[in-house]
């Protein structure tokens, strides 16, 4: 592979210029607030700490990838994300589930066949493009809400809003290259904003966990559950 090629996939690219994206670049900035927010908030929370960092470096992989616009760029961008999505199976396994580390470690490494599963057929709808690879991400997100519904209410509800903020930042994703001769500057810039949200609600949600914030109340899990997120 080439890793000097040009990437040419946004409305507002027109040329192989540095600085022809703006707005994809720098709303980027979204993704080191987000980070720099949180990690306030993590205090105490090691792999907390952790998704902070590479939530900043997602904003930095991805600001090169909107830049440069290569293809060693575009593995800068997608890369974090992926090592973002895998932390967080691991985290959601271990504290949310109670499963023991190494049954967490296998949860996120069946997070590739499930991917390999249902990419191909998101895929299929018409109009997703490029956004199928990601369209796994919120159904994921919502079993895992589904699996909490009884023993830990409000970690289930903050999960399902996490999950639908990402399907209407897909849908902008999405939208980018339809609504390009209406919007020369396209939307996918609101996928960087709305992603770096719900990325940071993701963390702000767990965060919660840990803290016994997440819980259905007395009588269901109790501070039996609460200790189980007590997670370095």
């Amino acid at each position: 592979m080439d890793w000097m090629q040009t990437v040419d996939g946004y409305c507002e690219r027109l040329g192989p210029g540095y600085w022809v994206e703006p707005l994809n670049a720098v709303t980027n900035a979204a993704f080191l607030i987000a980070a720099a927010v949180m990690w306030r908030r993590t205090e105490g929370i090691a792999i907390g700490r952790l998704l902070c960092v590479i939530l900043a470096v997602i904003g930095v992989g991805s600001y090169l990838f909107h830049t440069h616009a290569t293809r060693w760029a575009e593995l800068a961008d997608v890369l974090p994300i992926l090592a973002f999505i895998l932390t967080y199976v691991f985290a959601a396994s271990r504290d949310f589930l109670g499963l023991r580390p190494w049954v967490a470690g296998v949860a996120v490494l069946a997070f590739f066949p499930y991917a390999a599963a249902t990419v191909p057929l998101f895929a299929m709808i018409p109009g997703l493009g490029s956004s199928a690879g990601y369209a796994p991400v919120p159904v994921l997100i919502l079993f895992y809400a589904w699996l909490l519904r009884h023993r830990a209410l409000a970690t289930a509800r903050g999960l399902t809003t996490g999950a639908c903020i990402l399907v209407v930042s897909l849908t902008f994703r999405t939208l980018d290259g339809p609504l390009c001769g209406a919007l020369p500057f396209g939307t996918h810039f609101l996928w960087h904003v709305l992603n770096s949200l719900m990325l940071g609600w993701m963390l702000q949600v767990h965060a919660r966990h840990i803290r016994g914030q997440g819980l259905a109340g007395p009588g269901r899990m109790g501070e039996t559950e609460a200790g189980r997120g007590q997670h370095p």
